[in-house]
């Protein structure tokens, strides 16, 4: 299943969390953006709880982030 995070970081490190990120087996890509959301994030997981398991334990918990947004791929 794919999805999509946005994501808006502490002014400054935009690039700690990219490296963070880029080391994930479930990540297909990551991008700093300019704009209202710094990064944005592709990802494909099993299922939604994978996502959320994600999101919360591997995302949120990055230091710098201080919040996310998450869309999930419909076709």
């Amino acid at each position: 299943m794919l999805a999509y995070i946005l994501i808006t970081a502490e002014k400054g490190l935009e690039q700690e969390i990219y490296n963070v990120l880029s080391d994930y087996s479930e990540i297909l890509g990551v991008h700093i953006l300019f704009g209202e959301w710094d990064l944005l994030v592709k990802l494909d997981v099993e299922n939604t709880e994978a996502l959320g398991t994600f999101v919360m334990d591997k995302v949120r918990v990055i230091e710098g982030v201080q919040m996310s947004s998450t869309l999930i791929v419909a076709k």
